[in-house]
């Protein structure tokens, strides 16, 4: 008997009441019109692969308990054989697709009848792995009320360190063929789970309670923690492997959903099926959830600059338009003033249109500008004047309608911009030499290169000259591609393929390209770019921005513990950075660590601030 299957004396009880009854398939003793001697059990549908060896087939009187029900969604039930057999590779729990709402309730022990089925939540172009199960089901309820089979404790002794193994190149590197080896990669042990009655004991959260009312937390209370209670995507190669989603089965409308931020505990016992979804892969959808145990976490505030200091930050305000609620305005204001320290530059992505995604071709972003300035300085910060290049109706990705862009904000009390020949949405901006040899924009604020096709349907970057105490800094805001089309760490290929690098990387080199010709022009140029860069410090992306010298991630001059300003799926991980010329010294950096945390969120990026002496 596999040790992952504990059987407890209530469950050897109730296999004996089920043997009695013709629940089990096999019994000599089964009841007239019960299961026959070599009727099919879920492990044999289950198999010891990803794809069911009854992919396709018909199969009858597949019997056992009810351990879930599922009333809303992709509606159904799952069984569990309470009699495991002896391959930790093959689940005792399968999922019954209903489509309409199920009439069996936990502790009902059933027969069902059906079509044995893969169904790949997303769709197969998604890459996901698929889930078993039983369509167009036949159920005949033979009890109820019966004890659930003992829920298979995940934790972190039973979870293997290795994430997944490599998919077989034969396959265009698919792991659906390979037989699991739950002992070794973790993706082997849950898929191993699928479907079978599992718990958790007090876990910390790792990802706060999103829209959708799920949550993550990591049952390896040890796994690349930090000191603000995540757990830190460092690497391809580092997955994080105690990470689970979790979900509930009742409605929300009749269970509210607990609000967790980052760092608080999710303790007691956490009981229920093991599922695997669209967007969070393994899911335990719990029939008991545990209480959330608040922790202390709080915004951070960054430390204001020195008088001879610039300050310059980023911040994505995820798609502010005019029509957003003004608490939206002003709690992004608020952090401007108190979490940033009113920055002297500030360069925002997702500027919306002055009527956000209503799409009639409205391109001008100065109403939103308006009401965002004038919120910050309602909140005691500086009256920020702003720099931006209009966008061409919806060539720049991004929600239809919408036309985001990126933004200067700056402080003219403390910085002053140098307006030389604007551009527009198709004009590039060059580099010239200006006054005294220095190099400068022969546009500014101009675009980079927007017609070259690595922009295209993306954000062109925008590039400013300002000057501060008497010193040239030239800043290019940027929003590169983002991940959309990628595949999840949980992808039936492994590694995953992420598609999307391909064009992040001709966005990079177009960045690196300009940097180096103004560093070619002056080779002590002060240059930053900045914002929402949409990938990893480790990233091939990075290393096209950083070829050949021409710029610094200058979130690596932070902790590792530091390094992210984003959580997904319960993994701290970068997005947003800042980018610095040889000539920038000295600086101190910041992660601002306001929203990627916390279940109330203003955006679901968190700035980044960068001070230094020109």
């Amino acid at each position: 008997m596999r040790s992952s299957h504990p059987r407890s004396a209530a469950v050897a009880a109730l296999v004996a009441t089920a043997l009695a009854t013709g629940l089990l398939a096999g019994s000599a003793d089964a009841a007239e019109g019960g299961a026959s001697a070599d009727a099919v059990r879920i492990h044999d549908i289950q198999g010891t692969t990803r794809i069911s060896p009854l992919n396709g087939k018909a199969v009858a009187d597949v019997t056992g308990i009810v351990t879930g029900v599922r009333t809303y969604g992709s509606r159904g039930f799952w069984i569990q054989d309470p009699d495991a057999d002896d391959n930790d590779a093959t689940s005792e729990g399968v999922f019954v697709f209903t489509s309409s709402a199920p009439t069996v309730a936990v502790g009902d022990a059933v027969k069902v009848s059906g079509t044995v089925g893969e169904y790949i939540p997303g769709g197969a172009s998604s890459g996901n792995q698929s889930v078993t199960q039983i369509a167009k089901p036949v159920v005949t309820v033979l009890s109820s009320g019966n004890a659930l089979p003992a829920a298979v404790s995940i934790n972190e002794y039973s979870v293997p360190a290795e994430y997944a193994p490599a998919g077989d190149p034969a396959a265009a590197g698919s792991v659906n063929a390979l037989t699991l080896d739950p002992s070794r990669y973790a993706l082997d042990y849950y898929e191993s789970l699928e479907g079978m009655n599992v718990k958790i004991g007090t876990s910390r959260v790792v990802g706060a309670t999103d829209p959708y009312s799920e949550l993550w937390v990591t049952v390896k209370g040890w796994e690349n923690t930090l000191k603000r209670g995540g757990t830190l995507y460092g690497s391809y190669e580092s997955q994080n492997t105690g990470r689970l989603q979790v979900q509930q089965l009742a409605p929300v409308a009749t269970q509210p959903f607990p609000v967790a931020n980052v760092g608080d505990k999710l303790t007691g016992t956490t009981e229920g099926p093991l599922d695997f979804n669209q967007f969070g892969g393994y899911t335990l959808v719990a029939r008991t959830l545990g209480t959330v145990k608040a922790g202390t976490l709080a915004p951070e505030k960054t430390k204001a600059q020195a008088a001879g200091e610039l300050a310059v930050a980023t911040y994505n305000v995820e798609n502010l338009d005019p029509t957003d609620p003004q608490t939206k305005f002003d709690n992004l204001a608020k952090a401007v003033v108190e979490n940033l320290a009113s920055p002297d530059v500030l360069a925002l992505e997702e500027i919306q249109d002055d009527n956000g995604a209503k799409n009639d071709g409205t391109v001008s972003a100065e109403q939103t500008l308006t009401k965002f300035t004038a919120a910050i300085a309602a909140a005691g910060g500086p009256a920020y004047q702003w720099r931006t290049i209009n966008p061409e109706n919806n060539k720049d990705g991004g929600e239809p309608g919408g036309n985001i862009r990126q933004v200067f904000l700056f402080n003219p009390l403390r910085v002053s911009f140098t307006d030389r020949a604007p551009g527009d949405a198709v004009t590039a901006t060059a580099v010239t030499t200006g006054d005294k040899g220095q190099a400068a924009l022969t546009h500014s604020p101009g675009r980079i290169d927007p017609s070259n096709a690595a922009w295209a349907d993306s954000r062109k970057p925008l590039a400013g000259e300002f000057v501060f105490q008497g010193k040239t800094v030239f800043v290019i805001a940027n929003h590169f591609s983002s991940k959309g089309g990628d595949e999840g760490l949980t992808s039936v290929h492994q590694p995953p393929v992420r598609s999307s690098e391909a064009k992040r990387l001709l966005q990079a080199q177009a960045v690196n390209g300009f940097v180096k010709s103004l560093l070619a022009t002056q080779k002590d140029a002060k240059v930053l770019a900045v914002g929402d860069i949409n990938d990893f410090d480790f990233s091939g992306t990075t290393a096209g921005l950083t070829d050949g010298g021409a710029l610094y991630p200058a979130i690596q001059s932070l902790p590792k513990a530091e390094r992210y300003s984003y959580v997904y799926q319960g993994n701290a991980q970068v997005l947003d950075q800042i980018l610095t010329s040889p000539a920038v010294k000295g600086f101190t950096y910041d992660s601002v660590h306001i929203n990627a945390e916390f279940s109330a969120q203003n955006s679901d990026h968190d700035p980044q601030v960068l001070r230094f002496r020109p």
